[in-house]
């Protein structure tokens, strides 16, 4: 009968020291977050795009973008992306950087007969030029009326 009782109250003594409050949880933030969040919303619907011409939001899809250079020396990637922006000054350009090197990607080709076009064009000034999928801005509306 001893045993019984103090093994009733050995569980309730194990049961009840694990029992958990209820607590309150405050979140401390800076101001500046909802504001850089509202910002980010904001130049995300700022530009209508090919895919969805009544909406604002900036669509991003798979595509294609041509490489014009990689290498090392970072003054050397901008200097070959002010090159080639001085010969196509319509197609946006992207500088990445994978330790160790620096790639300079160009265009937003949805099909890869048009990131070929492209590189055979670019054939003559460029050297090393490769074609790589990857993900891709929407085109803007001004660039397919012109």
């Amino acid at each position: 009968m001893m045993r019984i009782y103090l093994s009733i109250i050995f569980v309730l003594c194990f049961q009840f020291s694990f029992a958990q409050t209820k607590g309150e949880v405050t979140v401390v933030k800076d101001p500046l977050i909802d504001s850089l969040i509202a910002k980010r919303i904001e130049l995300n619907r700022t530009k209508p795009t090919i895919t969805n011409p009544t909406s604002k939001a900036i669509v991003s899809d798979m595509g294609y973008r041509v490489q014009v250079f990689y290498g090392s020396d970072r003054r050397e990637a901008f200097n070959e992306q002010s090159r080639f922006k001085a010969l196509y000054p319509q197609l946006r350009t992207y500088i990445t950087y994978k330790e160790p090197n620096y790639y300079l990607r160009v265009g937003d080709f949805r099909s890869r007969m048009e990131a070929q076009r492209l590189l055979n064009e670019l054939k003559a000034n460029f050297p090393t030029l490769f074609i790589f999928r990857e993900k891709i801005n929407a085109p803007e509306l001004d660039d397919v009326n012109k």
